[in-house]
This record gives C-alpha cells, sequence and structure tokens, in this order.
C-alpha cells in the first residue's frame, strides 16, 4: 500500500513538474521581471493582414529604464526601414531613406496595447479581470482584451509564454476573430549590452545608410483614390500644381462626410530635418503616419499623403488611408 502511495506520489510531482506555475503565480513572476529588468532587446517577426493583403516586418526593440525604448520596423518586402525612438527628448519617427524625423510631444507607448513591447503586453494580462489562461503542454497562454483607440475592431489577442515564462508569440484578433496581427519573439535578451549613445537621435540616423532606399521622384503617372469612401461621398474635385518634387495633387471628397486628400512625391532631404508635429505615431499597413484628431499623413511606395476631414473620426480616417495603397507589399 505504502508502495503504491509514493509511486501516485511520484507520478503526480512528474505531471505537476510539466507545468509548475498556475496562473497568479505566472503573473507574479511576470511583474517580478518586469519590475527588476534595467534593459532588453527582442528581435521578431511581424505579419500584418488587411483583408487579402499581408506585410512583413522584421522587428528589433530596445529599452532601456529611465523611459527609452528603439523600435526598428523594416518592411520585409522592400527592405524600407523606420525608427520609433523615445528618450529624454521626447518621441520620433525616424525615416532614414528620406533623412528626416517627425518629433511628438506624446506619451508613447504608454496609451495603448503595443504589440511588441513587453511593458505593454504584461500590463495588458495585469488590466484584463476576465483574461482567460490555459496550460498547452509545457507552456501557458492568456487571452486579453487589447486597447487600439484607432481600431475599436481589434478585440482580443493571444500572449504564449514558454515554460521559462518567455513571452514567444502574439496573436491579435478583430470582433469576428479573424488574425489581424501576429508577432513572433525570437529572441529576448535581458542583458544587452548597447553602445554609447544607442538611444541618441543623431546616432540613429548616422549609422543608417540613408542611401539603401533611393526615393524616386517626378510626376505622378495617375493620382491613386481611395476604394473606400464613407455614404453619402464623392469626388467633386482634382487639381494638380507643380511643386519641386514633381506634382502634388489635391481631391477634395463632398457629401456627407467630405475630406481632403494630398497627395505628392517623396523626396530625399539633403540635410537631416526634424519635423515637429502634434499627434501621435500611428502604425499603418506598410508604414508608420502620424495621427492628430482630425488628420493621418504617411509615406508609402515613394508617395507620400496627407488626409484630413472636420468630421471623420480616426477609425474613418484610417479605413480610408489603408484602402489608398496601390500595391500590396506581401512578398
Amino acid at each position: 500500500m505504502i508502495k503504491r502511495f509514493l509511486c501516485f506520489l511520484m507520478l503526480l510531482m512528474m505531471v505537476t513538474g510539466c507545468n509548475k506555475y498556475s496562473e497568479k503565480g505566472i503573473i507574479k513572476e511576470l511583474n517580478k521581471k518586469l519590475d527588476n529588468i534595467s534593459s532588453y532587446k527582442l528581435e521578431g517577426d511581424l505579419e500584418i493582414t488587411n483583408n487579402d493583403d499581408v506585410y512583413n516586418y522584421e522587428i528589433v526593440t530596445s529599452f532601456k529604464k529611465d523611459n527609452n525604448y528603439r523600435v526598428e520596423l523594416t518592411n520585409k518586402a522592400n527592405s524600407h526601414t523606420q525608427v520609433i525612438l523615445k528618450n529624454a527628448s521626447g518621441v520620433y519617427i525616424l525615416t532614414p531613406s528620406l533623412n528626416k524625423s517627425f518629433k511628438f510631444q506624446s506619451d508613447w507607448p504608454y496609451d495603448n496595447s503595443q504589440i511588441y513591447l513587453l511593458g505593454a503586453l504584461i500590463n495588458d494580462i495585469n488590466n484584463d479581470e476576465k483574461r482567460e489562461f490555459k496550460k498547452e503542454d509545457n507552456d501557458y497562454s492568456f487571452i486579453t482584451k487589447v486597447n487600439y483607440p484607432n481600431n475599436k475592431n481589434l478585440s482580443k489577442q493571444k500572449i504564449e509564454l514558454n515554460n521559462n515564462l518567455k513571452i514567444k508569440k502574439v496573436t491579435v484578433y478583430d470582433k469576428n476573430n479573424v488574425i489581424c496581427m501576429q508577432m513572433n519573439f525570437n529572441k529576448i535578451d535581458f542583458t544587452p549590452n548597447f553602445k554609447k549613445n544607442y538611444f541618441d537621435l543623431n546616432t540613429i540616423m548616422d549609422e543608417k545608410d540613408n542611401n539603401v532606399v533611393e526615393k524616386e521622384t517626378g510626376n505622378f503617372d495617375e493620382a491613386i483614390y481611395p476604394l473606400f469612401l464613407p455614404s453619402g461621398t464623392k469626388l467633386v474635385d482634382e487639381e494638380k500644381i507643380k511643386v519641386d518634387s514633381g506634382e502634388r495633387v489635391i481631391m477634395t471628397f463632398d457629401g456627407e462626410k467630405p475630406f481632403l486628400l494630398v497627395e505628392e512625391n517623396a523626396t530625399t532631404m539633403e540635410e537631416f530635418t526634424i519635423i515637429p508635429t502634434y499627434g501621435e505615431p500611428y502604425r499603418l499597413m506598410d508604414t508608420l503616419g502620424v495621427m492628430t484628431d482630425n488628420s493621418l499623413s504617411w509615406e508609402s511606395n515613394g508617395i507620400e499623403y496627407y488626409l484630413v476631414s472636420d468630421v471623420l473620426n480616426q477609425e474613418e480616417l484610417v479605413e480610408i488611408a489603408q484602402s489608398i495603397y496601390s500595391l500590396p507589399t506581401m512578398k
């Protein structure tokens, strides 16, 4: 009898040992790690899906205590790299290929969910009292709600961790349970050695080769029109004017929800230029843009876009912007 009991006890220990953490234990360990780490660097692959178009990024995220963040996003289709930087001077979107940067007075990245930041993911777990927790073989997962203020269609995410409690994958779903974003974490280093001035704006610009991606200038072959228009809204005027970079197209849409769309050739600045701006960094399908209460601006495939309206909300601006892309970057 004693022998059977000891065998049962050993078996029980072996089974429970495979999944040694409880839900509360995992959350406690994650928060403890977040509180204790002074820096980290992670590498991964981000896939964003918009209807039939798929956009793939290589992601390198770096963090150092006292609010230093550096997120490099490289579009796999065209090797176009942009950087989101936060340091003591502010928040920036750097576009090395155009030799320019936007500067924000922003609380980024603390405003909402961020699929490639460990702190944001752990906070999403902490903040969702109705989260779901599962043990899957030797791994664990949480399903939590997400907070993307400019895209209310995104409703939840699945955060997967290995048996050492390192996040290995995050999947974001819309209200119809369709996958919209997927981030695979390939490498996480909690003791990285950052070079001097690693989070310095000018250092980053100097280390990036501005000639890797040359932007063509010249005239539009034709204007690029949005495939989506709000109900009761239509194009009423289109004007082309000459500018130094070629042509600027100004399209006026009128009706129930009027807006203005401006397109022109993107140009590389001769000298590094910082452009102060209001608003927040915003990630569109294949690029990073600038979002304000009533406007959205971005650069894609060598064209700069500016979309503005007095009546459209941010979600409607994004919906129009996402329908403008002339060439999908799925490769």
